[in-house]
């Protein structure tokens, strides 16, 4: 019998300012992937990167056959759950290759209700689990938790749960948690962040930021036991919270430090 296992992987997120037009030679998605395999880490998650939506048939497809060359395998996010949407972005799922669609509920002029997101998801899930695509909702603080449960609920399917990110509800005065305990049964990918509050200078008000793994107030430990990705098959996408530092440069270093770090954290665990 084979061990059950969650694999690390990258997300874009965790090369956000290099992948972004603030740098002044912002990588490719094809560059993002070579430096994953560098890392030794064979999972990247695509996840809101503009980019994608413009690229071809063929641009998404040599996507994956890079990927594909250096043993990566890939999952997509993007937010927004209108049909036409998430039917889009499983056309780009079925290219890629990727099994999972993680997404948030609201986009500007599109904040569902439960009914209406319950309704959505059961009109377009078939079509996923035909594809053999499953959709990750994932906490945030613009949703409150309980909502997304209960549209998860009322749906019904194996092929809808929720990508937890504990960092994101914290805005919505949603202690880490919390969140963890009530979404734990319907977890299907997880992102990894850790975060942090630091005093404003002139001590007025904070800031809420990242912090290297490790460092902040995520209790990964408890998270994991509560979550158990190993025995349970999930995911774990290292993302990043990284305000832009004084330079471009001390940015992207900081970016790179904070990856390394996050998959040491992991590993050891």
């Amino acid at each position: 019998m084979s061990m059950s296992t969650s694999t690390i992987g990258l997300s874009s997120y965790a090369f956000f300012w290099q992948l972004s037009e603030k740098v002044s030679e912002p990588i490719s998605l094809h560059q993002a992937l070579e430096r994953t395999a560098v890392l030794g880490v064979d999972l990247f998650q695509i996840c809101d990167y503009a980019p994608l939506e413009a690229m071809s048939e063929a641009e998404l497809k040599a996507t994956r056959a890079t990927a594909g060359s250096l043993g990566i395998a890939l999952e997509l996010g993007t937010k927004g759950i209108r049909p036409d949407h998430l039917r889009k972005f499983l056309r780009i799922a079925r290219i890629l290759g990727s099994p999972l669609l993680r997404t948030m509920f609201n986009v500007p002029g599109h904040s569902p209700s439960a009914e209406e997101a319950a309704a959505i998801f059961t009109a377009v899930l078939p079509e996923f689990e035909a594809a053999g695509v499953k959709i990750a909702v994932e906490t945030y603080e613009q949703v409150p938790t309980a909502r997304i449960l209960e549209v998860i609920r009322s749906v019904g399917s194996p092929s809808l749960g929720i990508c937890s990110d504990p960092a994101n509800t914290v805005a919505a005065l949603e202690l880490p948690r919390d969140v963890i305990d009530a979404v734990a049964p319907y977890v299907l990918n997880m992102h990894i962040k850790d975060f942090a509050f630091s005093r404003k200078e002139g001590w007025v008000g904070f800031t809420y930021a990242g912090a290297p793994l490790g460092e902040g107030l995520l209790d990964y430990d408890y998270m994991a036991g509560k979550l158990q990705p190993k025995e349970r098959n999930i995911n774990q996408i290292v993302e990043h919270w990284l305000p832009w530092q004084d330079s471009e440069e001390e940015t992207i270093r900081l970016e790179n430090q904070w990856t390394q770090q996050s998959l040491d954290f992991l590993r050891s665990k």
